[in-house]
């Protein structure tokens, strides 16, 4: 959407406000001076108009990246306020450099207080005006922020029920569930104790996964806990195939994060790499704090990314679509091969 479609709202209310404050002014001047010189204080309101519109723009443009900041609106009103020193220096020399100028064309002298006066009285005005249009910015950008919110979330919702029937279905296929069993069905006769553990293993992944019900985003504590139930059950299976590293920040468990968002990757791995390899492969699971963003990571030491990153992959591109209907454009899913060999799958979330 471009700059003026998606202020279009805004630039019309603009528009109407300094033709009603020139109606004002007109009426003012006839009736005060009693002069029919109406092109005066039509001058007057349309240079402030003017170089106030320009200014206004000149902040829209390059403040746009503030948005993120609308949920903190201590935060964002002190971003906003940061080009308030640009109206203060920039109104006086140019709008009433205008007015001189016009002035002087028609061969009449325009009369102002002096400068120093006049920067203090034109600063206060420009003072309250800003704030004015800053609050008005902010409730509009707020409401705007609140309806895409609403729509993603619509949209995630719909995606969440066909993830929902993936899970059992296609995320967690029935050849999966199908080879755990195998797994305890041989472990029964050699190693009763673990064969009970990897059955209380899988049960608790599928516990834990219809317990997530409706939900859209869970903890990344719930999270993790799904992510290890199916890390540990796969690693049975494939017995010294493979090893798991887990680094936490545990100052990050209360965070929300996409439901089923940490299975997709850890099963890309076993899918493509483990089951395809006789040695041992090394898979690191990490979840980190990068700036304003929360980063939720698996990594192997010997994937190769054209065969990790299928076009018709049903896990990863339903875990792209939803995030992209919870986050919008602040969050996305990586895939990138690593320098020193495999491949490294990254969930960057905002935090």
């Amino acid at each position: 959407m471009t700059f003026l479609r998606r202020n279009a709202v805004f630039i019309v209310a603009w528009i109407l406000f300094w033709i009603l404050m020139m109606l004002v002014a007109v009426q003012d001047f006839m009736r005060n001076e009693h002069s029919h010189a109406i092109w005066k204080p039509l001058l007057w309101e349309g240079s402030s108009a003017l170089v106030i519109s320009v200014l206004a723009f000149v902040q829209l443009r390059w403040s746009h990246a503030d948005d993120h900041l609308l949920g903190s609106p201590a935060r964002w009103f002190a971003r906003q306020a940061r080009w308030l020193p640009m109206y203060w220096i920039a109104f006086v020399p140019l709008a009433f450099g205008i007015r001189d100028a016009v002035y002087a064309l028609v061969g009449e002298t325009y009369y102002h207080d002096p400068v120093p006066r006049l920067f203090l009285y034109e600063s206060m005005k420009i003072t309250i005006f800003f704030g004015l249009f800053i609050s008005i910015r902010f409730g509009v950008q707020s409401y705007r922020a609140l309806l895409d919110a609403r729509l993603r979330a619509e949209r995630s919702t719909t995606l969440l029920r066909q993830a929902q029937l993936q899970r059992l279905g296609q995320q967690m296929q029935p050849h999966f569930l199908f080879n755990a069993l195998n797994t305890v069905s041989s472990l029964i006769w050699t190693d009763p104790a673990r064969a009970d553990a990897t059955l209380a293993q899988l049960a608790d992944v599928l516990r834990e996964t219809l317990a997530l019900g409706d939900r859209h985003a869970a903890p990344l504590a719930t999270e993790l806990r799904l992510a290890r139930g199916y890390a540990d059950v796969m690693a049975e299976r494939f017995a010294d195939r493979v090893d798991i590293a887990w680094q936490v920040d545990d100052t990050l468990l209360d965070r929300e994060v996409p439901v089923m968002s940490l299975q997709p990757l850890l099963e890309n791995v076993f899918k493509h790499t483990v089951e395809r390899r006789r040695g041992q492969t090394h898979i690191d699971v990490y979840a980190r704090r990068d700036g304003g963003e929360l980063v939720l990571g698996v990594e192997d030491d010997a994937g190769k990314l054209a065969a990790s990153e299928r076009p018709g992959g049903i896990g990863l591109s339903n875990l792209r679509a939803r995030i992209q209907a919870l986050y919008g454009d602040a969050a996305r899913l990586d895939l990138a091969p690593r320098p020193q060999g495999g491949v490294r799958a990254e969930l960057r979330l905002p935090c």
